[in-house]
């Protein structure tokens, strides 16, 4: 089901949007929309996750054992390398 609504949008963002429609890189401006929209959607819900994530290691970190800063630094830095390397992936 498509909604036809109003939006109103900087001259710079109508200026990129419609620059993509004549680069052939969107047929309309409503797909740029669409697009941004989508994005945003996935990265708000990326968020989401990884916000649920940091709080179940929070709720699994204070019912474990103690672990000493040095040992957590190890762990972070080695939670860190292996985000990176799926990111480069």
């Amino acid at each position: 089901m498509t909604v036809k609504t109003s939006i109103s949008l900087t001259d710079q963002q109508d200026d990129f949007a419609r620059s993509l429609v004549r680069e052939g890189r969107f047929s309309s401006l409503s797909s740029v929309v669409q697009q941004g929209l989508d994005l945003l959607r996935d990265k708000t819900e990326a968020k989401n996750l990884e916000t649920e994530a940091l709080r179940f290691l929070l709720r699994e970190r204070q019912s474990g054992d103690f672990v000493s800063s040095s040992d957590m630094a190890q762990r972070i830095k080695k939670m860190a390398a292996q985000k990176a390397k799926n990111i480069a992936s």
